[in-house]
């Protein structure tokens, strides 16, 4: 049950019998939240500031009757029309009681929805160059990614989640080259890696696999001929490292897609461009030089084949083709949108770093192109990451030299705090990662705060089972609790925040905002916490009272609510909800 959802609609309703000339667009354009101040309701709702205006009407008439009409509402105590016509509810303790009821009944489907009604999404995320293992640097967006992935499908949509392998370009066969010096090293070659190519150890091994495969025999082959062979074992090896590092994360993928597969005579870069050209939507013609750009290696000073970017809302058209003849990146991106287009996808993520914030209208050009304005592009950019510890600038990673790897961050504070506690910012805030603070078991680390209240539901279960063994604590027992006997302010408030979960789970959804979650979790955590401490005070709001074992059993189901909902939530960030804490 959302309470939220349910008003609106009966707000929409009633809005359509005082004024059946309000466009159901107009309607839908009311929404109903919780107030601002907790002392003016329970629910509140702008419908009469929507609607007045393109009716003519005054505001606060619109608001007065809209109050008159919820008059005959049995789960409304009263509406107060405040400032310009805000509506204030204050709804009956019933009310609040059915939403327990609905948590008990639809247990981990309390929340989903199907607001996605199955439509398809691809969800692209981490996308790192396969040159190496994972750094720090990517396990934002790999989280990110993960989440927003699980968040998306919890409400209905059919989500495809994508990895795209840049395994094409120079920086490929840099590695290659790399890989066969370390080919030689492991075949006893004394070895010295110069400037530009790849020197870490984890090439090592690839090097010795190379060596059991082909002996001496690649040593006396010309480079054209050595280089396809070994890119091609360098690259399943990295792919092995990332897939490995990812999973150390919980991080998964549905498709890792091949850059490689765009390329090529007839590949969907010469059919994307012939595409294009069909459509008038490539010139030849010669770029401006960007302001404050001195080199760039998509802009040349002269004519050239050009993307007509700035049709569909870029700020400058777009190079598709080199001097040397080969495609720029974007071309191949370019491409690669229309390939996941053609794939079905009407609805695209990309999760980029940083240093890709330039990229995000071109690639929202390049989506409505290809699609004829049917698709939509959301680009989500990760800020930066900064090491600490208690404070001060950290560097920990023992095998990479100045390089953090995504591995090390996870060895030295676990998966759940490192997935947590990035999801616990906006995406585009810049954060800072302290290793002393998520070790510290404190409401200051949030991943600790919401797993111990979720350990705290479990220890009331516990202590339940051992001070009352005479209390039937089965499901069916619980589902037919008292819960009329929650009626003290406490328990009322409580249940207000666990009625919240579903219209923060669709406001994540609809915002593409993981880290609403993470924030309401601590949210039902902090309220959770707040009535464990006064139940110290107050033997009255003890969750097991012997005294009043009616009122235990209401006070478990609220109970179970709560740690219902923590579960499902911990689960759409892909964090485990422990029973115990250490």
């Amino acid at each position: 049950m959302d309470i939220f959802a349910d008003f609106a609609a009966r707000v929409a309703a009633a809005l359509k019998t005082l004024y059946p000339e309000a466009s159901a667009e107009l309607i839908a354009r009311a929404v109903v939240e919780p107030p601002r101040d907790p002392g003016h309701g329970d629910l509140s709702s702008n419908a009469a500031m929507v609607v007045a205006k393109p009716l003519g009407k005054n505001p606060r008439d619109v608001a007065v009757a809209l109050a008159e009409h919820f008059k005959s509402d049995p789960d409304v105590t009263s509406v107060e029309v405040a400032g310009p016509g805000f509506l204030n509810f204050r709804l009956d303790e019933p009310v609040w009681h059915r939403i327990l009821k609905s948590v008990d009944t639809l247990g981990a489907e309390y929340g989903r929805s199907d607001l996605g009604r199955s439509e398809k999404v691809n969800v692209e995320y981490v996308s790192a160059n396969p040159t190496g293992p994972m750094h720090v640097g990517h396990t934002r967006g790999a989280v990110f990614g993960d989440a927003l992935a699980s968040l998306l499908a919890y409400v209905g949509y059919d989500v495809t989640r994508e990895y795209y392998i840049n395994d094409a370009g120079g920086q490929v066969d840099v590695l290659a080259q790399s890989a066969f010096l370390r080919y030689r090293e492991a075949l006893g070659a004394v070895i010295d890696i110069p400037k530009g190519l790849y020197p870490g150890d984890y090439l090592k091994p690839v090097g010795a696999a190379l060596a059991a495969e082909f002996g001496e025999s690649l040593l006396s082959r010309h480079e054209a001929e050595w280089l396809p062979l070994v890119k091609e074992r360098v690259l399943a090896a990295m792919m092995d490292l990332v897939r490995a590092d990812l999973a150390n994360l919980g991080v998964k993928h549905d498709v890792f897609f091949s850059e490689r597969t765009l390329h090529g005579q007839g590949g969907d870069i010469d059919l994307t461009l012939q595409w294009l050209r069909d459509e008038g939507l490539i010139y030849q013609g010669t770029l401006e030089r960007p302001k404050g750009i001195s080199h760039d290696d998509e802009w040349e000073d002269r004519e050239q084949t050009l993307f007509r970017a700035k049709d569909f809302g870029d700020d400058t058209d777009r190079a598709l083709v080199k001097s040397d003849g080969s495609y720029t990146y974007f071309a191949a991106d370019i491409a690669y949108h229309r390939n996941k287009y053609l794939r079905g996808f009407k609805h695209m993520i990309n999760v980029l770093g940083a240093d890709h914030s330039g990229y995000v209208k071109r690639l929202q050009a390049a989506v409505k192109a290809v699609s004829g304005g049917e698709a939509d592009m959301d680009v989500k950019i990760m800020q930066l990451v900064r090491l600490l510890k208690n404070g001060e600038p950290f560097k920990m990673s023992k095998r990479s030299g100045d390089l953090v790897l995504l591995s090390d961050v996870v060895e030295e504070v676990g998966r759940d705090a490192t997935r947590f506690m990035l999801l616990y910012r906006r995406n585009e805030q810049a954060m800072d990662f302290d290793f002393a603070l998520v070790k510290e078991h404190t409401r200051d680390n949030p991943v600790f705060y919401v797993q111990y209240a979720h350990a705290r539901t479990c220890s009331v279960f516990r202590t339940a089972e051992s001070e009352l063994p005479a209390l039937n604590l089965n499901a069916e027992h619980l589902a037919a609790a008292p819960l009329e006997l929650l009626v003290s302010p406490a328990d009322i408030e409580l249940i207000k925040v666990v009625a919240q979960w579903p219209r923060t789970v669709t406001a994540a959804a609809l915002a593409h905002e993981p880290h609403r979650i993470a924030f309401y979790l601590y949210e039902l955590a902090a309220a959770f916490h707040a009535f464990w401490a006064k139940g110290k005070d107050d033997r009255t709001l003890r969750f097991v009272n012997p005294e009043d074992l009616k009122l235990t059993l209401a006070r478990l189901a609220l109970v179970g609510a709560v740690r219902q909902v923590l579960v499902n939530g911990l689960t759409v960030l892909g964090v485990s909800a422990p029973q115990e804490l250490s």
